[in-house]
Parts: structure tokens; C-alpha cells; sequence
């Protein structure tokens, strides 16, 4: 292979079923051949010429190519630079669970094989680099928005928009604090929220924007991260500290709290936060602080 041919492939944390892959090619040619999932590729920088059935067409970077399971295809560049891509290999049963969390019964099917939507592949880039993120709310919540976009605006899925209830938000954000706050240590994902509320995963993510605009992802993870840091006042460890509040392990932790904090776990500790026996008054102070 080429210097310049670079490819790396792995599997979605939260969807065993959905392959992903990031490459950059100048001079590979693909084959014809089919997949049995769907090929949802991003094109980053460059340009790939693709034959998708009985048609070839250019993808130039930021637009948003699309294959149907069992559809021939294949690709080479389109530009003397090659091509740079970042692709989804989700599974038909995954999208038809989608697709009937929207309202639908069908898998959908795309009759564009090119999609030029500015949002869409913002969508796609996010949710493909979360792929790779510890945080697995963000990983899941980040590659759902983006197959919904796909589904809803661009495929032929045999349903209608879900109806979005505009009552009952912030009762069921009640539901989604307790259920995070009792099990803040274990690994929560979306489904345990929608089942905890008896709505989809989808209404869990509006919810959580119309109650407080934050996405579940980044309220889960100032939960943590206020559960760790209280573990460290009472004189626990770090590492322990982290995994009691649900981070993979110390190094996600401290890179989470750095991020948000502005110093080290380790800076807050030893800045007298995690010794036991502080007086009265300096407990009153930091619960004010």
C-alpha cells in the first residue's frame, strides 16, 4: 500500500451491529461488490467517482454518499489527490429499529446515492469521532441524531415523523434524574431513560434539550463528574473515585476533569479537598463554592 493510503475500521461501542471506517486513498479502485448492510460514507477532503448500480457520479468533499444493501458499487478518485472518507456500515435490522422508533415498519430505502446536507454530515462527522469517545451516551446519542436526520429527511422508510409530545418534558426529566442519580456507577445508555419514561430514545434526547438544553450525555457526565469529585473530599482515591462514579477508568476521568475544571484531579486533591478532617468552617465554605 501507498504512504498516502491510510485506513483504520472498528466497531461502534453502543451498536455491535454497525461497523465504521476511516480511510484516505489515491490510488486504490475499488471492485464491484455488495454489502449486506448499508454504506453510509462521509467525504472529507478529495473526491471519489462510485458506480452505485446502473449509475456513476462524483462525491466531492461534504457530501454524503449512500448504498442500499446488495447494491453494487464500487470507487476510485474522482480528483489526482484521491479521496478521504469516514463511512458507516449499519446493519438492516438496526435501521429498521430506527425507522420504527419514528413512526415506521420498514427499513428505509435511499433513492439518492448522493446527498449534498450541510447538517447531515456535521451530524455524520460528530458521530463518527464519538465512536471513539469513552463517553458511551455521547456515543450512542451522537450516531442516533445522525441516522434519524438520514431516515427522516433523506430515505424512503414507509412512516411518518414521530410525533414530538410538547407536554410532559420536565415530569419526565424527573424520571431520567432519578434514574441516573441510582445508577450513576453503572453503564446507562438511552434505552434505560426510554424505558424508565415509556418513550423512545428520540424523546429522551428532546426532553433533555427542552428541559435544561443540555444533551443527555453531557448532564450524565457533570453528574459524574460531581459524584467523583465528592468521593475525593471524603478521602477516597482517584481511580476509585472514578470508577464508583461510572468513568471507564482514572485517565477518562481526568481527562473529563480537566476539561471542565480547569485543573487536575490530582491539583484538586491536593489542594486540601480530599483530606478528611477539615473544620467545620472550610465543609460550609466549599458546599457554598
Amino acid at each position: 500500500m501507498d504512504a498516502t493510503e491510510i485506513n483504520k475500521y472498528w466497531r461502534h461501542p453502543c451498536f455491535p451491529d454497525l461497523g465504521l471506517f476511516k480511510a484516505r486513498f489515491t490510488q486504490h479502485r475499488y471492485e464491484l461488490h455488495t454489502h449486506p448492510t448499508y454504506v453510509i460514507a462521509l467525504i472529507t477532503s478529495g473526491c471519489e467517482r462510485i458506480r452505485i448500480g446502473r449509475h456513476s457520479v462524483l462525491a466531492p468533499a461534504g457530501a454524503i454518499a449512500v448504498v442500499n444493501p446488495e447494491e453494487w458499487h464500487d470507487g476510485e478518485q474522482g480528483a489526482d489527490e484521491g479521496w478521504a472518507y469516514r463511512t458507516f456500515y449499519p446493519s438492516v435490522p438496526l435501521l429498521t429499529a430506527v425507522a420504527r422508533e419514528l413512526g415506521g415498519a420498514d427499513p428505509p430505502v435511499f433513492s439518492r446515492a448522493i446527498i449534498e446536507d450541510s447538517n447531515l454530515a456535521a451530524a455524520l462527522a460528530a458521530a463518527h469521532e464519538g465512536s471513539t469517545s469513552q463517553d458511551s451516551t455521547r456515543a450512542e446519542a451522537s450516531l442516533l441524531v445522525a441516522l434519524r436526520h438520514l431516515t427522516v429527511q433523506h430515505g424512503d422508510w414507509g412512516g411518518r415523523t414521530e410525533e414530538v409530545e410538547s407536554s410532559g418534558s420536565r415530569e419526565r426529566f424527573s424520571i431520567y434524574e432519578d434514574v441516573i442519580e441510582c445508577e450513576l456507577g453503572s453503564q446507562l445508555d438511552l434505552q434505560r431513560l426510554a424505558d424508565a419514561a415509556c418513550v423512545t430514545r428520540f424523546q429522551v434526547i428532546r426532553d433533555f434539550k427542552k428541559a435544561i438544553g443540555l444533551t443527555p450525555a453531557a448532564y450524565i457526565r457533570d453528574r459524574r463528574l460531581r459524584r467523583a469529585s465528592s468521593l475525593i473530599e471524603q478521602g477516597l482515591g482517584l481511580a476509585d473515585a472514578a470508577i464508583a462514579a461510572g468513568f471507564a477508568d482514572q485517565s477518562h476521568f481526568s481527562r473529563t476533569f480537566r476539561a471542565t475544571r480547569g485543573m487536575t484531579p490530582g491539583m484538586f486533591r491536593r489542594g486540601g479537598w480530599g483530606l478528611p478532617k477539615r473544620d467545620a468552617c472550610a465543609r460550609k465554605f466549599a458546599a457554598r463554592w
